[in-house]
């Protein structure tokens, strides 16, 4: 209940001043079909869903992560903004503006009121 108030609130400030959370969209490849021998024989379909996300820098745990690159992004995504779950195996695509680009998630976290997801992203 909460992550839908504050998600509401945090909308209705991105659309009246443009900030801090945009659209974006949280991708993940599907799971392919395969045979027998373990050649893919149908690949898998791709699931896209819509959310608000913010980017900003990254925190000092991140920071001090194995496989940290200074060209990293701390991306927070709301949770009631996406009817999924995220993970690593998601990909968050920005259409326009200074993040434009598609995002890999080298972590996601969830904070513990349930508001959102706090990832660590990597540009590809």
């Amino acid at each position: 209940m909460l992550d839908g108030v504050f998600s509401s609130l945090a909308t209705g400030f991105a659309q009246q001043f443009g900030a801090p959370f945009g659209d974006a969209v949280a991708t993940w490849p599907g799971a392919p079909v395969k045979d027998a021998g373990g050649s893919i024989v149908t690949p898998g379909t791709t699931v896209a869903l819509p959310c608000k996300a913010q980017f900003d820098a990254p925190t000092q745990d991140m920071r001090l992560a194995d496989g940290f690159l200074a060209t990293d992004a701390r991306i927070l995504v709301l949770s009631a903004s996406l009817s999924g779950t995220l993970d690593t195996d998601a990909k968050i695509t920005v259409a326009t503006g200074p993040n434009a680009g598609t995002w890999a998630l080298m972590s996601v976290t969830r904070d513990p009121a349930g508001i959102g997801y706090e990832c660590r992203g990597r540009k590809l």
